[in-house]
């Protein structure tokens, strides 16, 4: 070990040593690193095989626009003809139109399952017969209001014919002029509205259907020919006294249906407001049955047939005014010309914001479980016990997570981009790069703010995993659908985005919009100017969660200072300074006495006298002494019903430098309650302490910087070996260079750890005796001043015992060392002093042969003979010793405790041969008091 005390080791030196013992823990995990990347990985090349197998579909002869065979003059020959084939309309969105075709326009009719009839959920009487719907008769109902009831029945009236007259030579102008309409659904572009061409009927809307009203007919839409049924309906103009009842029936029954199931759609409502002969001014509710908004932020909608309503309309208003004689001809619609473009069909930017949102996420139980592995085990407080502080130990924690991070999203980004998925190369990598820099910064501090809520790493795992897959499974399916969804407010929009699982969800959502659009119109992604588009989310994105990191960060760091293992931090710690070495003993001395006498047994003089001692060197403070307790007291509180447990009461010591205290006791005595409150494990109930000069209540942190641990139970990383652990602790002590190669060879060797390649074994593999051998040479490391030791033979051969025995008592130079142990041997082979523990109070304290002195004043004799002669034996040590007294009577044999100032050994030697003349005697002993009886009589007696 060093034989020089170096200096505490400053901020850059306590970081420099955890920044090695991180990089060296994850070279060593670097098979779980490739699994955790191979996820990313794997998932990009899946999506790439799926984008091909798309990309081999558009790009089928069936998709593009190409040549086909065509009967173009009924002869039974066919010509070829390329371009667009209307048999086909797929290939719309690839080919080119530069004449598109001209059909008249269509209302949206309500099927006949769904037009409108009485429900009861309606007030209007007037409404059909729910019973015309089994035989597909009912009429398609309009409804009217308006400030002038008599003007607009008329224009009611005038709105639909009274017959269809069919004219062969011109049937589609006939068709033109007519109120008809379809139930199909229509498509996304209009190219052609599918009621031309699909298996649905043409409905023509009339006054009164005759029987001979429904008809087959030859729509010439050049080069094309479709024969459709053209079927009758009734139109039911019905008026309303005002707007509010017309939206009344209209949010009751249309689409969603009402109380009773019923769907009631209308064809069209119009409320004349205040038309007369001199102002035409209407609106106009139409039927949006199939309206779908598939993309919020490029408004791309079905076809909505509106145009023949408002033309139905504006011909009732000319014929109220002008007469028959007058029309607005309305003689067709039409798509706009378009030239010939490739399919495009992203599918990483279309599916892969779920998938990525889980890729991103993954890296969250990484570190969560680590922290709380580390928090579990007590490796973090071992840390901080040999002198590494919370800063160091936050800021190295911090950047090697978040170096981690930053490499996983670097790989998964230029891994996507290699190969080539839109969703990374379309947009811009600026923006990129802020959005996942904040987002796992923002990650990593939620993390270390989860890991104060547990104390399970394996249920951090379980329940980080489950977030995962649970907030992509949420974003996915219930998120993403209030996003598009344009009537959701965008203020709850902003309030869900406080979860960080569902910013991260939406920055993606972003990005795969912007570059599904880009790559299917040929544009280009997200660039810094889109931020400022009302539709794009990511600016209130990034703000979130550049907010919430640094509050998160903030509300981690406090929350462990607050609720860390061992002496927490009061809660207004903040207003406090960290570390005061100025501490006032005679101040602190007279606040700790009141009642400090509460369980100590004043008939022990021993104890007595140790209090005393303690309480003269608080009011006469002095550097000789490297520990003094004084009225230390542990409670643990009740549980389960279970009355509160005392642990420690009122212990006082003063433990010199250069002095090894014993500490003895039967299980659950205490000592390691009281070892756990010296070394920060647990607070104090009441009392305090003092290390070095140093209040264990307020200045732990500075206590760590001089103390050694060897803990009851090993302390160590698995994948660590002992050099590296070693190694690290040295750092922590202030050992630099050939100073901390030669202390971590000396500590290696001392132990008994060195040689055969023990030390560069990882410290999963090493036995027990061989961690206990390594947690000693961990507390002894750097030359601490004050070393505690729980039991640190445990598990040991002989052999190792007494090598360790011969460590110890190298180490008690200049130190004061504190050691529990139950191996009384041990005890007295170490300790300078012993106390022995019972039940929570020190029973007696002194030197091995003072307690043997004080405690053992006699001879143990003992004796075996045949069973009819114990009498004899009995009678013999009766005669030596009239105060002898019998503990020990088995089988023959039997065992007395013999006054020391009653008899001479001569006299025993003596009587013994006198009895060998009598009887047979098989075995006899005479020995002075141990040690362990000692400690059975004293433990007995408490």
């Amino acid at each position: 070990m060093a034989d020089m005390q170096p200096d505490p080791a400053s901020f850059s030196t306590q970081a420099n040593a955890l920044l090695r013992k991180n990089l060296t823990y994850q070279k060593r995990n670097a098979k779980t690193n490739c699994r955790l990347i191979s996820f990313p990985f794997i998932l990009c090349v899946l999506l790439k095989l799926l984008q091909a197998v798309v990309d081999t579909q558009l790009n089928k002869a069936s998709n593009k626009c190409g040549c086909q065979c065509v009967d173009t003059n009924n002869d039974g020959t066919c010509e070829k003809v390329c371009g667009l084939q209307f048999s086909n309309l797929d290939q719309v969105a690839t080919c080119p139109i530069p004449s598109p075709p001209q059909w008249p326009p269509l209302l949206q009719i309500p099927a006949p399952e769904y037009r409108a009839v009485k429900t009861g959920a309606l007030p209007f009487t007037d409404l059909p017969n729910g019973s015309c719907r089994s035989t597909g008769s009912c009429p398609v109902t309009v409804l009217m209001t308006g400030s002038n009831q008599s003007l607009g029945q008329i224009m009611a009236g005038n709105m639909f014919a009274s017959s269809l007259t069919l004219m062969s030579s011109n049937v589609t102008d006939t068709l033109a002029n007519s109120a008809l309409g379809s139930d199909s659904e229509p498509r996304e572009n209009n190219l052609l509205d599918p009621g031309f061409y699909d298996n649905t009927p043409l409905y023509n809307v009339q006054q009164q259907c005759t029987p001979n009203s429904t008809f087959s007919v030859t729509i010439h839409l050049s080069p094309l020919e479709f024969k459709k049924e053209v079927i009758c309906v009734e139109g039911l103009n019905l008026w309303r006294n005002s707007s509010a009842e017309v939206n009344e029936e209209l949010y009751k029954g249309y689409h969603q249906g009402n109380s009773e199931g019923k769907i009631n759609e209308i064809l069209a409502a119009y409320d004349f407001l205040n038309t007369d002969q001199n102002t035409f001014n209407m609106s106009i509710w139409y039927n949006a049955t199939y309206k779908d908004n598939k993309d919020n932020s490029n408004q791309f909608f079905n076809l909505l047939r509106i145009p023949r309503s408002v033309n139905l309309a504006s011909n009732a208003y000319l014929l109220l005014l002008k007469g028959p004689s007058t029309r607005i001809l309305f003689d067709y619609v039409k798509e706009m010309p378009q030239p010939a473009s490739e399919l495009r069909l992203d599918i990483a930017s279309l599916i892969g914001t779920l998938f990525f949102t889980w890729v991103v996420l993954q890296l969250f139980p990484v570190v969560l479980t680590s922290v709380v592995y580390e928090k579990q085990k007590k490796l973090r407080i071992m840390m901080k016990m040999h002198g590494l502080g919370d800063g160091p130990y936050w800021l190295i924690t911090y950047l090697y997570f978040l170096s981690l991070s930053m490499m996983y999203i670097f790989v998964f980004v230029t891994f996507g981009s290699a190969i080539g998925l839109k969703f990374f190369t379309m947009n811009d990598y600026g923006i990129q790069f802020v959005f996942y820099f904040i987002y796992i910064n923002l990650q990593i501090s939620v993390a270390f703010l989860m890991a104060t809520f547990f104390s399970d790493f394996k249920t951090s795992t379980v329940v980080a995993t489950i977030c995962v897959f649970g907030t992509g499974l949420l974003g996915g399916f219930l998120f993403q659908n209030f996003v598009e969804d344009s009537s959701f407010p965008r203020g709850w929009i902003i309030v869900m985005e406080f979860y960080p699982g569902f910013s991260l969800y939406r920055g993606l959502y972003e990005f795969g919009q912007y570059a599904f659009t880009g790559n299917l119109l040929g544009t280009s992604g997200m660039k810094w100017k889109n931020l400022n588009d009302h539709v794009n989310g990511m600016k209130d994105v990034l703000v979130i969660m550049f907010v919430e990191w640094l509050l998160v960060l903030f509300a981690a760091y406090y929350m462990d200072q607050v609720s860390s293992s061992g002496i927490g931090k009061n809660p207004l710690f903040f207003l406090h300074s960290f570390c005061n070495k100025k501490s006032s003993f005679r101040r602190k001395s007279s606040l700790q006495r009141q009642g400090s006498k509460v369980f100590v047994n004043m008939d022990k003089p021993d104890v007595s006298q140790e209090r005393e001692k303690v309480e003269q060197l608080l009011l006469e403070p002095s550097n000789s002494h490297g520990i003094i307790c004084h009225d230390l007291k542990k409670v643990y509180p009740g549980r389960d019903g279970n009355p509160e447990k005392v642990a420690v009461k009122g212990l006082s010591l003063a433990l010199p430098r250069a002095e090894c205290f014993g500490m003895l006791g039967p299980n659950g005595a205490g000592k390691t309650s009281f070892i756990s409150m010296m070394i920060g494990l647990t607070k104090p109930t009441s009392g305090t302490a003092y290390v070095q000069g140093l209040d264990l209540q307020t200045q732990i942190d500075c206590i760590y910087t001089c103390m050694g641990v060897c803990p009851q139970h090993d302390l160590l990383w698995e994948t660590l070996t002992g050099r590296e652990h070693l190694l690290f602790y040295g750092r922590l002590k202030n050992l630099k260079g050939s100073a901390l190669t030669q202390a971590v060879e000396e500590s290696l060797r001392s132990v008994n750890l060195f040689n055969g390649g023990v030390a560069d074994k990882h410290a999963g593999k090493y036995s027990g005796g061989m961690k206990r051998r390594l947690s000693v040479a961990i507390s002894l490391i750097g030359d601490p001043k004050v070393v505690y030791m729980d039991e640190p033979s445990t598990g040991l051969d002989p052999a190792s015992r007494s090598n360790l025995w011969n460590v110890v008592k190298r180490a008690k130079k200049d130190r004061a060392i504190i050691l529990t142990t139950h191996s009384m041997e041990e005890a007295e082979a170490l300790c300078d002093r012993l106390g022995i523990f019972v039940d929570g109070s020190l029973q007696c304290i002194g030197n091995p042969k003072e307690l043997k002195a004080r405690y053992g004043g006699s001879y143990v004799f003992t004796m075996t003979t045949s069973a009819e002669h114990e009498v004899e034996v009995a009678n013999m040590v009766q005669q030596l010793s009239p105060n002898a007294e019998r503990t020990y009577h088995t089988s023959g044999t039997q065992k007395f405790e013999i006054p020391k100032h009653e008899v001479r050994i001569a006299d025993v030697f003596h009587a013994v041969e006198i009895a060998k003349g009598r009887f047979p005697v098989f075995a006899w002993g005479l020995s002075d008091t141990t040690l362990e009886d000692v400690f059975i009589k004293v433990a007995n007696a408490a």
